[in-house]
C-alpha cells in the first residue's frame, strides 16, 4: 500500500493521533519538519494554521493538502509523525516503517529567511526558553519595536508556540531581521550559555526524602480510599476514568481531556495563576482521580516533571487546631523527612516548578474561601485555612502548581479570579459503567446480571452515572437483582438499599425474622444519625472519640460498616472515625430528622429554606439551633466557623424528601409513632410548594413583544429533585400550575442523567407546552432518554454542549415525532455524526409544522448532508436550518441547493465554516435565485473564490427580498473584497 492511499485509509487515526490530546503541539511539530523539508510552501503552512479555526479542521486541511501533493510527499509526512510521535508505530500505522525518514538539513550558504525554514525545528528547540532575549535583542538591533512582544507573547501560547510566533514574525520582517535572530543564537552558543534550562540535579537529601515520599503517597493510594476502603479494592483493579471537560471552550481541544491535562497547559485561562480546581457534585469520582494522580506519580507513570507531590485532605485539616508555618504543613501533615528539613525546604522556595500540591475537598473545610488575610512568608506560623487560601492564589509558594478539587456550589467569583483553568469532572459515561461494574465483579455472569438489570430501568441507570451510586448498585448486587420490579427508582431507594444490606451482611438472619431490618438496628440508626446530624450542622467530617461517645455511638455500632477509622494527622493517639462518603453522613442525618423525636419542629423548615438563609450568612447557626441541646455555649458558634455546607444540606434535604415519600412512610412503622411521620411528610410538601412559588413569583413580567421565560436556578433544579424523590405526582401536579412561562432556561445548572429524570418527572405536568433549554450540561444520551416522558410538553428543545451521540437522537427523534407541540431542536456542540442525519431527515418528512434544525459544530459531512437533503424536499415547513462547523463540502451544499432551491417558508441557512468552495456557492446562488423566503445565507469562513461570490452577486439581482449574504473569512484578496462590497451592499465580509 502506497503512502498516499495510506493517508486516505488511516485518516480516522491520524487525526486522532495528531489531536486527540487536545494540544496543537503535535500538528505544528509535524508542519515544522515539513516545512523544514520543504514539502509545505509558506503559503500551504497559512492556509492550515487558520488562527481561531478548531484544531480539527487545520489538521484535516494538512492531511487533505498532502494528499493531493502526492506519495513522495505522504511518505515524508509519515516519517514526520513517526518522528513527533513514536507510539504510533505501534496504534495501528504498521506501514510506517516503509515510509521515507527526515532528517534535518544540513546548514547551507541560502538566505538568512531560508534557513528559518529549513533549521525550523531546531531553532524552535533552542529559542523555546529564550524568547525574551532574543525579542530584546531584535529591539536593540531596530528589527522589531515594543508592539511586537504581544503577538508573540500571548498567555495562551506555549513556550514552543511563542518560538514559532517569534520565527514566524522575524520572517515578516526580511532577511535582515533574519539574520539577526541567526546572530543571537549563534552568540548564545558560542558564549557556552545553554538556551534550554539545564537539566537539574536534586541534592541528594533532596533525592531520598522523593523515594520517602512516593513510598508514602503510594502507600497511601494503592487501594480505593473513597469508600471507606470497605472492600480493600486494588486502584488499579476498579479504577474507571470519569468524564472530564473544560470549564471554559477552548477551540484547541477536540478530545477528551486525560488526567496529565488537569495540570498541563491545555486550556488555561490565566497564565499568571497556579491554580488548578476540578470541580464535580458529591460522589462524581474527585478523590479518587486525585488518588490515581497521586499513584501514578508515585510509580513513576506520570506527572514525572514535579519531583515532589504533597496531598492534603481539606477535611482533615479541619482538625488542625494550631498554627502552622508553610514547612510545617508539608512536612507534619504529609512526610517527615528524616533529615535535613531546612535544606530540603529550602529547595522546595527555589524550584516551585517541580513541586505539586493537591488539596482535596475544598467544599469541605469550615471556612470559605477568602482572600483577605495575605500571607508571604512562608515561615510565619498561620492558622491551615490561611496558608491554604494563599498558597491556593499564589501569595505563598508563587510557581507552585496546585491542584483543588471542590464541589460547584463552594466555587465563587473570589476564588475563580486565582485559577489558571477550571476543569469539570461529570462522573461515568455509559461506557464507564459497565467498565465499573465488570471490574467490581469478578464473576462475569453477575456482572452481566448487573448490567442488564441497568439497562432495563434507565431512571436507574442515570443514578449510575454517579460513580459513588454505581459503586453502592455493584456492591448491593443481590439485593438489587432479587427485587424484580422493585428496582430502585431514586437515590433514596438506592442509600436504603445499601442500608438494608449493612444490616443483613452483620446481623445472623434469624435475628430479624421477628423484626424488620429497620426495626431491629433502630438504635444504630439513632446513633450514627445523631452523630452525622452534628456533624453535617457544624460542617464536621472526621469524629473523635469523644464525639462519638457524646451520641452514644458503641462499638456494635461501628462494626456495621457505616464508619471507618481515618487517619487524622493531628491526633494519632487515638482514633477518629469519618463515614464511608459525605453522601452516607447526609442520609444518616436525614434518617435522624425523620425518626428522632429529639429534633426541633422547626427543624426541617430550616433545612428547606436554605436557599433563603445563605445570603445571610446565618444558615449553620439557624440549623444548629435545631439541636437538642440545653447549653447555650454550645449553640454559640463563631462567625468564621458559621459558613453553612448548603450543597451537604440540600443532599440531606433531599433524602428527608424520599424518605417521607408515601412508598416508604411503610418502612417507619415500628419505629415511631405513624402521626410524627406524617406530619412531617406535610411540612416537607408545604416547604416544597413554597419554595416553587418563591420561584415562581421571581419570574420578571417579559418585555412587550417578548415570551415570558424563566431563568432557573440551581436551588430550582434541587427542589425538583426533592419532589421527584418523594414520588409524589400530586405535589408535582401543583407546582407546574402556578408555572406559567413560553421558555424555561436551565443553562449551565450542573444537569445530568438523574437531574433530567426528576425534570421529566415534575415538567410533565405543565399544562402549557415550553420551550426547554438545557445548554452546557451533562445531559449525555442516557440523560436524553429520562427526559423522553416531558416531550409532549416541549416547542422547544435547546442542548448544546451536552456530550449527545447519535445514539440519544435516535431515541429523541422517534419520541417527538409522535408529540404535536415540538417544532424546534438545537443541538450545537454535541457528538453527532452521519448516522443522526437519517433520522433528522425521517422528522422533516413526517412533521411539515416542523420550524428549526440546528446542528452547528459536529461531525456532519456531504454524506450526512444528502440524507438531510432527502427530508428537506418533502419538508414545507422549515424557517431556520444551521449546520455550521460541520464537513460537508461541495458536494453536500450542493445537495442541500437542490432540496432548498424552491423552498417558500427558510428564512434563515448557516453553512459556515464546512469546506464550501465556489462549487458550492453556485448551488447555493440557485437557492437565492429561486427562494421567495430566504432572507439570510451565511457562508463565513469557507474557501470560496471570486468566481462563486460572482455566482452569488448575479442571482442577488434577481432576488430583492433578500437581506445579507455572509462572506467573511473566505478566499478572497483585499482588493476583491472591496471591489463585491461596493458592488453589492447585501454582501458581508
Amino acid at each position: 500500500m502506497s503512502a498516499q492511499e495510506l493517508v486516505l485509509k488511516k485518516r480516522t487515526d491520524i487525526l486522532d493521533a495528531l489531536c486527540s490530546s487536545g494540544s496543537a503541539e503535535h500538528l505544528e511539530r509535524v508542519l515544522d519538519v515539513l516545512l523544514a523539508q520543504g514539502e509545505l510552501t509558506w503559503e500551504d503552512y497559512q492556509n492550515v494554521q487558520v488562527p481561531g479555526r478548531a484544531l480539527y479542521t487545520n489538521a484535516r486541511q494538512l492531511l487533505d493538502l498532502v494528499y493531493a501533493k502526492g506519495v513522495d510527499t505522504c511518505g515524508i509526512f509519515f516519517a514526520a509523525l513517526k518522528q513527533v510521535l513514536p507510539e504510533v508505530q505501534g496504534a495501528g500505522f504498521s506501514s510506517l516503517s516503509s515510509c521515507s525518514n527526515v532528517e534535518e538539513k544540513e546548514e547551507t550558504h541560502g538566505t538568512s529567511a531560508q534557513t528559518l525554514l529549513t533549521q525550523r525545528p531546531s531553532l524552535i528547540y533552542k529559542l523555546q526558553d529564550c524568547i525574551d532575549g532574543a525579542l530584546k535583542a531584535l529591539v536593540q538591533s531596530g528589527h522589531f519595536t515594543s508592539a511586537d512582544f504581544d503577538p508573540v507573547q500571548l498567555p495562551i501560547y506555549t513556550p514552543t508556540q511563542q518560538a514559532r510566533r517569534l520565527l514566524d514574525l522575524v520572517r515578516s520582517k526580511g532577511e535582515s531581521a533574519a539574520a539577526a535572530v541567526l546572530q543571537y543564537i549563534h552568540q548564545k552558543q558560542e558564549a557556552g550559555s545553554s538556551l534550554n534550562e539545564e537539566k537539574l540535579t536534586p541534592p541528594k537529601e533532596v533525592l531520598k526524602y522523593q523515594k520517602k515520599l512516593s513510598s508514602s503517597v503510594c502507600a497511601q493510594s494503592c487501594f480505593l480510599s473513597t469508600y471507606g476502603g470497605t472492600s480493600h479494592m486494588s486502584l488499579d483493579d476498579i479504577y474507571t476514568e470519569g468524564q472530564l471537560e473544560l470549564a471554559h471552550e477552548c477551540v484547541d481541544v477536540q478530545g477528551p481531556l486525560g488526567l496529565e491535562d488537569i495540570v498541563g497547559t491545555v486550556g488555561t485561562v490565566n497564565e499568571e495563576a497556579d491554580t488548578v480546581l476540578v470541580c464535580g457534585e458529591a460522589g462524581s469520582g474527585k478523590s479518587t482521580l486525585l488518588q490515581r494522580l497521586h499513584l501514578l506519580w508515585a510509580r513513576g507513570a506520570a506527572l514525572q516533571y514535579y519531583l515532589l507531590l504533597f496531598p492534603f485532605s481539606c477535611r482533615r485539616l479541619n482538625s488542625e487546631q494550631r498554627e502552622l508555618s508553610v514547612q510545617e504543613l508539608l512536612f507534619q501533615h504529609c512526610c517527615w523527612p528524616d533529615r535535613e528539613q531546612e535544606e530540603i525546604f529550602q529547595f522546595i522556595l527555589d524550584h516551585p516548578h517541580l513541586i505539586l500540591f493537591t488539596f482535596d475537598g475544598l467544599d469541605e473545610l469550615k471556612q470559605s474561601f477568602s482572600d483577605e488575610h495575605r500571607l508571604c512568608c512562608p515561615t510565619q506560623r498561620a492558622p491551615v485555612h490561611i496558608l491554604l487560601f494563599n498558597l491556593i492564589q499564589g501569595s505563598l509558594l508563587k510557581g507552585v502548581r496546585k491542584v483543588v478539587t471542590s464541589r460547584p456550589e463552594a466555587v465563587g467569583p473570589v476564588l475563580k479570579k486565582h485559577l489558571c483553568k477550571e476543569v469539570l469532572l461529570k462522573g461515568f459515561s455509559p461506557n464507564g459503567i459497565d467498565c465499573f461494574v465488570r471490574k467490581h465483579h469478578s464473576d462475569p455472569t453477575v456482572a452481566v446480571k448487573v448490567l442488564e438489570s441497568l439497562q432495563a430501568n434507565t431512571a436507574l441507570l442515570g443514578l449510575c452515572h454517579s460513580p459513588v451510586l454505581c459503586w453502592i448498585v455493584s456492591q448491593c448486587h443481590k439485593e438489587l437483582l432479587g427485587c424484580g420490579e422493585g428496582s430502585p427508582q431514586t437515590i433514596t431507594d438506592v442509600y436504603l438499599m445499601i442500608l438494608q444490606h449493612f444490616f443483613q451482611r452483620q446481623s445472623p438472619p434469624k435475628s430479624t425474622v421477628r423484626l424488620g431490618w429497620q426495626q431491629g438496628h433502630l438504635e444504630t440508626i439513632l446513633h450514627l444519625g445523631q452523630l452525622a446530624f452534628e456533624g453535617i450542622s457544624t460542617t464536621c467530617y472526621i469524629f473523635s472519640g469523644a464525639d462519638l461517645e457524646k451520641c452514644d455511638v458503641t462499638e456494635k455500632d461501628i462494626c456495621m460498616g457505616f464508619l471507618t477509622q481515618s487517619k487524622d494527622m493531628s491526633s494519632s493517639h487515638s482514633k477518629c472515625y469519618e463515614f464511608l462518603h459525605v453522601t452516607m453522613q447526609c442520609f444518616f442525618a436525614a434518617l435522624y430528622i425523620v425518626l428522632s423525636s429529639h429534633t426541633d419542629r422547626y427543624a426541617i423548615p430550616k433545612l428547606f429554606e436554605l436557599q433563603e438563609l445563605r445570603d445571610t450568612g446565618v444558615s449553620s447557626m439557624c440549623f444548629r439551633s435545631c439541636l437538642p441541646s440545653t447549653d447555650q455555649e454550645e449553640q454559640i458558634v463563631d462567625s468564621e466557623h458559621a459558613v453553612a455546607e448548603t450543597p451537604n444540606l440540600q443532599i440531606t434535604a433531599t433524602f428527608v424528601s424520599g424518605l417521607l415519600s408515601q412508598r416508604h412512610q411503610s418502612l417507619w412503622l415500628h419505629c415511631c409513632s405513624t402521626a410524627m411521620v406524617e406530619k412531617k411528610a406535610r411540612q416537607v410538601a408545604r416547604c416544597l410548594s413554597k419554595g416553587m412559588q418563591k420561584h415562581f413569583k421571581s419570574i420578571p413580567q417579559p418585555v412587550q413583544g417578548e415570551k415570558k421565560s424563566m431563568h432557573a436556578m440551581p436551588g430550582f433544579v434541587w427542589l425538583i429533585k426533592c419532589i421527584y424523590e418523594m414520588q409524589e405526582s400530586r405535589i408535582a401536579k401543583e407546582a407546574m400550575s402556578k408555572l406559567q412561562v413560553d421558555h424555561l432556561k436551565l443553562t449551565y445548572c450542573n444537569i445530568g442523567p438523574v437531574e433530567c429524570t426528576a425534570l421529566a418527572y415534575v415538567l410533565q405536568h405543565l399544562r402549557n407546552a415550553v420551550g426547554i433549554q438545557l445548554d452546557n450540561n451533562s445531559v449525555g444520551d442516557v440523560g436524553v432518554e429520562q427526559l423522553l416522558p416531558c416531550m409532549h410538553i416541549c416547542k422547544s428543545l435547546y442542548l448544546r454542549n451536552n456530550n449527545i451521540t447519535d445514539e440519544g437522537i435516535h431515541k429523541l427523534i422517534a419520541k417527538v415525532i409522535q408529540c404535536d407541540n415540538f417544532q424546534k431542536i438545537a443541538l450545537f456542540n454535541n457528538k453527532l455524526t452521519d448516522a443522526c442525519t437519517q433520522h433528522f431527515s425521517h422528522l422533516l418528512k413526517t412533521r411539515q409544522d416542523f420550524l428549526s434544525l440546528r446542528l452547528g459544530n459536529n461531525n456532519i459531512t456531504e454524506e450526512g448532508a444528502k440524507q438531510l437533503a432527502e427530508g428537506l424536499k418533502s419538508n414545507h415547513s422549515l424557517k431556520h436550518l444551521g449546520l455550521w462547523g460541520n464537513k460537508i463540502g461541495d458536494v453536500g451544499a450542493e445537495a442541500l441547493a437542490s432540496a432548498l432551491e424552491n423552498s417558500d417558508t427558510l428564512l434563515w441557512l448557516s453553512l459556515v465554516g464546512n469546506g464550501v468552495g465556489s462549487e458550492g456557492a453556485y448551488a447555493l446562488a440557485n437557492i437565492i435565485r429561486n427562494s421567495t423566503s430566504l432572507e439570510e445565507l451565511w457562508l463565513t469562513e469557507n474557501c470560496i473564490t471570486r468566481a462563486g461570490v460572482e455566482c452569488l452577486i448575479e442571482a442577488l439581482e434577481h432576488n430583492t427580498h433578500m437581506k445579507s449574504v455572509w462572506l467573511r473569512n473566505n478566499d478572497l484578496s483585499l482588493e476583491e473584497v472591496k471591489e463585491m462590497a461596493q458592488r453589492e451592499s447585501r454582501l458581508t465580509f
